[in-house]
């Protein structure tokens, strides 16, 4: 095992095209730490820097004790999963997964222990003589992820590995792989576009935007106390809910949107003395909307019901109110028809402030 430092990575491409802006961070020995972000974010750009498929125009990447910008791939401990399985369609299940350690010249021997013990842990066992195309995509998944665990490196990284899969299998995979950490307890670096996964699967994460991290930390501190609008919009689902207002104070403090003033507690009016009379955008987590008056401090609303989503246990409100449009989750049961007036009732104990311009949070 092994932890991972990112010391001041810059990453450019033909033309001077910046991907990766001044990265530091550091993956702590045996952490489970997922990136996150949009497409082009620069997450996978990152990861193959790591694993050495990249090279790093200026900054330095440690794994363990020792720099490796300048070591192979072959050379820096690492095993890598990638989105496509990339398996040996030639070769069966047991070949797959012995061919890497046949090029490392393994004796025999130990080569079958380590596949028995990789396919053991997978429950593939009965798969060792099948080919891939015999296989399903969640089980060639399994064969990608046990041909990196008969390595037994101080580092694993993946590359969006269950993106190809289906829901189910998604989730299936999500729970065998945070199980696999648990078990192996190896540092592990995780690439993913989907903030679900994000959020069930890491130690911690790092939200990325445009080459740059925004905020990294555990998923219930990024989510509870975002750094800022990206972050706060791209984490949740559905997202939170942005409403550009106007701060004013006369007996009370309230934000003013134009059609809806929403009363603000004392306890915000220290923070937002300087912002009085200016626009902020104030948000709000769909949780924090319901059909009913939550917490002691709520204020109600009248909006137009434009859509109700039934999610089963749940259901997703999407509402107006003037020009905004708002989302709420509610897991009552909703009786009015679309296109109807209705009231909703926001927490005002937990709303959040941003500024317009830098997108900080208050």
């Amino acid at each position: 095992m092994a932890q991972i430092i990112l010391d001041h990575i810059i990453k450019e491409f033909d033309k001077g095209i910046k991907v990766i802006d001044d990265l530091n961070l550091t993956v702590y020995d045996g952490e489970f730490l997922v990136f996150v972000g949009p497409s082009g974010c620069g997450k996978s750009t990152t990861l193959r820097m790591i694993a050495g498929l990249e090279s790093v125009t200026a900054g330095d990447i440690f794994i363990g004790e020792k720099r490796v910008n300048d070591i192979p791939p072959k050379d820096r401990d690492i095993a890598m999963v990638f989105q496509n399985y990339a398996l040996y369609p030639h070769m069966t299940v047991f070949e797959n997964l012995a061919f890497g350690l046949k090029l490392r010249k393994c004796p025999k021997n130990e080569i079958k222990q380590r596949v028995q013990e990789a396919a053991s842990i997978l429950e593939i066992e009965d798969l060792l003589n099948r080919k891939p195309r015999q296989l399903s995509g969640g089980q060639c998944q399994r064969v990608a992820l046990g041909r990196a665990i008969v390595r037994k490196p101080q580092v694993f990284l993946f590359d969006e590995p269950l993106s190809n899969l289906d829901a189910k299998l998604r989730l299936q995979m999500r729970t065998e792989i945070k199980k696999l950490h648990h078990r192996l307890k190896t540092t592990m670096v995780y690439v993913t576009h989907d903030q679900v996964e994000a959020m069930t699967m890491g130690d911690r994460i790092a939200v990325m935007q445009a080459g740059i991290v925004h905020q990294i930390d555990t998923p219930a501190k990024v989510y509870e106390s975002p750094a800022d609008l990206f972050v706060a919009g791209f984490i949740g689902s559905p997202s939170m809910n942005f409403i550009p207002v106007v701060i004013h104070k006369e007996e009370k403090l309230y934000a003013d949107e134009g059609y809806i003033k929403i009363p603000l507690l004392a306890k915000y009016a220290e923070r937002l003395q300087p912002f009085i009379n200016s626009k902020l955008i104030i948000g709000i987590r769909p949780e924090k909307i319901a059909l009913n008056p939550i917490g002691e401090e709520y204020a109600e609303l009248k909006v137009k019901l434009e859509l109700s989503e039934p999610m089963g246990n749940e259901t997703y409100l999407y509402l107006t109110t003037g020009q905004t449009n708002i989302v709420a989750r509610t897991n009552l049961n909703l009786t009015c028809t679309n296109n109807t007036i209705i009231s909703v009732f926001v927490d005002l104990e937990n709303i959040y402030f941003f500024e317009p311009q830098t997108g900080r949070v208050i």
